[in-house]
């Protein structure tokens, strides 16, 4: 009876042990995935700003005009709605298993 008991003792410490690992690993992967989400959004962000500085201000001042401000506005809409399009584009062949190795 005594080795049913360590045996049964050893697999309720090893399920406990494992679903702690379990909750450990979940853990790292939601800061791993906010770290890259914060890096994305930051390169994102630089990017539209620097080319749609480039596209709109020819000539950099104290402020900007009216024409530049619209320009800016223009094409970071533009800049958002390709990012959009392009993950849903991404996110529709991952869910039908054309990921192409993306995970």
């Amino acid at each position: 009876n005594q080795p049913e008991q360590r045996d049964c003792a050893a697999r309720h410490a090893t399920s406990s042990f494992s679903e702690m690992g379990d909750q450990q690993n979940e853990a790292v992967m939601h800061q791993v995935q906010a770290e890259l989400a914060n890096a994305y959004a930051q390169e994102f962000f630089t990017t539209v700003r620097e080319k749609c500085f480039e596209k709109c201000v020819p000539k950099p001042g104290t402020s900007l005009s009216s024409g530049e401000q619209t320009c800016i506005a223009k094409c970071t809409d533009r800049y958002v709605d390709a990012t959009r399009a392009i993950s849903n584009v991404v996110l529709q062949a991952y869910s039908q298993g054309q990921g192409g190795g993306m995970q």
